[in-house]
């Protein structure tokens, strides 16, 4: 899952950043509505965290333009404000939840894969085909009831794989919804994490490589 956090507190925006990496999230990171905008434009977002009280363009603002355009992106929007009148406000403007400041990171954690599944076509909180069964809230993968010792990138990785229910998933939406915008775009590291996840999935091999199109857990 990607998600794009847009919080101008520098510090705490390192800080939700970081813990998202850790739960195997892909993550970008702006501090003002602009540069959100920007993001937007030209990258496909699962979930956009959003600071309401942005400098420069509003938070407000940022949500009514994302909505308007069409985005597919779900919007948690996060203030200082925990009032009735201010989430009603929120919600109208087209954010899709609300958390208020200060907040357990556990709970942003949860809204956030709330949101995600709501992204695309619904997928159950806990992922099982082929004997492979993925739970993303407890982090924790196994085959035929073994556990799987996976890094973060190949937790990531498998879960796309088993929320595409069958079909093929390319190495470019591989490359969209796992990594961040900091990757090169003409990187292998795609193939060798895939290899690496096979290696851990072990006998008998269950990730196909589909010619031209992608790879698939059938």
């Amino acid at each position: 899952m990607r998600v794009l956090v847009v919080e101008d507190e520098e510090l705490l925006a390192r800080a939700i950043a970081e813990g998202l990496r850790n739960e195997a999230f892909a993550v970008d990171l702006v501090h003002d509505g602009e540069a959100a905008m920007e993001r937007l434009a030209v990258n496909s977002y699962d979930v956009m965290v959003l600071d309401r009280d942005l400098p420069g363009l509003h938070g407000d603002e940022v949500c009514r333009r994302t909505v308007a355009a069409g985005a597919d992106v779900r919007v948690l929007m996060l203030t200082v404000s925990a009032s009735l009148a201010q989430r009603v406000a929120g919600l109208n403007l087209g954010a899709d939840d609300y958390l208020a400041k200060p907040f357990a990171f556990a709970e942003l954690i949860a809204r956030i894969r709330a949101l995600g599944r709501r992204a695309r076509p619904a997928a159950p909180p806990v992922l099982e085909r082929s004997g492979v069964r993925l739970d993303p809230h407890h982090r924790a993968a196994s085959r035929d009831g073994r556990p799987l010792a996976l890094s973060r990138k190949e937790f990531a990785v498998l879960e796309e794989l088993l929320r595409a229910q069958g079909a093929p998933v390319s190495a470019e939406d591989l490359l969209e919804r796992v990594w961040d915008e900091n990757i090169d775009p003409f990187t292998t590291i795609v193939r060798v994490t895939i290899r690496s996840l096979r290696r851990k999935l072990a006998e008998p091999p269950l990730i196909q490589t589909i010619t031209g199109t992608g790879y698939r857990i059938p």
